[in-house]
């Protein structure tokens, strides 16, 4: 006689293995609007992708590219990671300093002794400067309509 199949043995069957992904920190940096979500690669090729783009591309001036990379010479980790970022809102200056503070709390959880370095850098500090919102009845945050005589 033929033993009956239990869900036991289903379900064992349907086991696929899946393939390992590669191990990752993740972290979350913002400035004004502008919020970028990080990934430091411990494996892979060495290089720093802004949505999919490489960051020369991304951000051509060597200003924003500098911005970005200060958290990584600060720690002396340039070569150590593949970084991959998402951002989105903002501008562009917003947007790199966005993707240096997520680098930033992504090393810290990588390593915890960077902590303090970066604190004193000031890279761990979430800058809140917003723009104030547009008020009723006026033409901007506070500015007035012009008054006229007549």
């Amino acid at each position: 006689m033929k033993k009956p199949t239990t869900k036991k043995t289903i379900t064992a069957k349907k086991k696929i293995e899946k393939p390992k992904p590669a191990k990752y920190f993740e972290a979350v940096g913002r400035r004004k609007t502008a919020v970028a979500r990080v990934r430091l690669f411990t494996q892979g090729e060495k290089l720093i992708l802004v949505n999919e783009k490489p960051c020369r591309e991304y951000f051509p001036t060597l200003e924003l590219q500098q911005i970005i990379n200060s958290s990584l010479e600060k720690m002396k980790a340039f070569d150590k990671f593949r970084i991959s970022a998402k951002v989105k809102g903002g501008g562009i200056c917003a947007q790199a300093e966005a993707v240096r503070h997520g680098i930033s709390r992504a090393l810290v959880k990588f390593s915890p002794d960077f902590r303090k370095r970066l604190r004193k850098a000031g890279y761990l500090t979430r800058d809140s400067r917003m723009r104030e919102r547009k008020k009723f009845g006026l033409k901007r945050a506070r500015r007035a309509p012009q008054w006229s005589k007549r």
